[in-house]
């Protein structure tokens, strides 16, 4: 498997509560952020996936914290995407600090919700693969059985 996708992102005024830390808010934002990014880097069209009628959607999110993070500092926020068989897959964050320390830790359950009849769908992966240009962005390393994508053989 390829390296997670990463982004750098400066932490804000507005991402502080009064300890003077990041909020917890702030640190799904990062990872929202990070998915949104890793996404846009795969060649995925998040106006066609709406308007084809299908929206990512978190199910369940677990957030660790193992060092503080502050106003001023950067943080380097890692997507990982883990597929399995069934309707759901997992999206893993990690954040550091810019000394390297691990800040956080963030664990999504998602799935591809069809925004008309308000179900998930059955194969999210050949879902996202058909509409990446590069799905080894996003944890793919071959495309998913059924979906034809040029750049990626098919998987065994």
């Amino acid at each position: 498997m390829s390296e997670p996708f990463q982004i750098r992102i400066d932490v804000r005024i507005s991402d502080i509560d009064p300890q003077l830390h990041v909020t917890s808010a702030a640190y799904q934002q990062f990872a929202d952020h990070s998915r949104y990014e890793c996404v846009q880097a795969a060649g995925v069209s998040v106006d066609e996936l709406l308007r084809d009628g299908l929206g990512p959607v978190n199910l369940e999110a677990v957030i660790k914290y193992h060092r503080e993070l502050r106003v001023g500092d950067y943080v380097t926020v890692t997507c990982a995407w883990v597929w399995g068989a069934g309707k759901t897959y997992r999206v893993e964050n990690t954040l550091r600090r810019a000394d390297g320390e691990l800040a956080a830790t963030l664990s999504y359950v998602c799935g591809l919700l069809d925004l008309k009849q308000r179900k998930l769908i059955a194969n999210p992966a050949a879902e996202w693969a058909a509409r990446a240009t590069d799905p080894t962005v996003l944890g793919l390393e071959c495309a998913p059985e059924g979906v034809s994508v040029a750049s990626q053989p098919p998987c065994a």
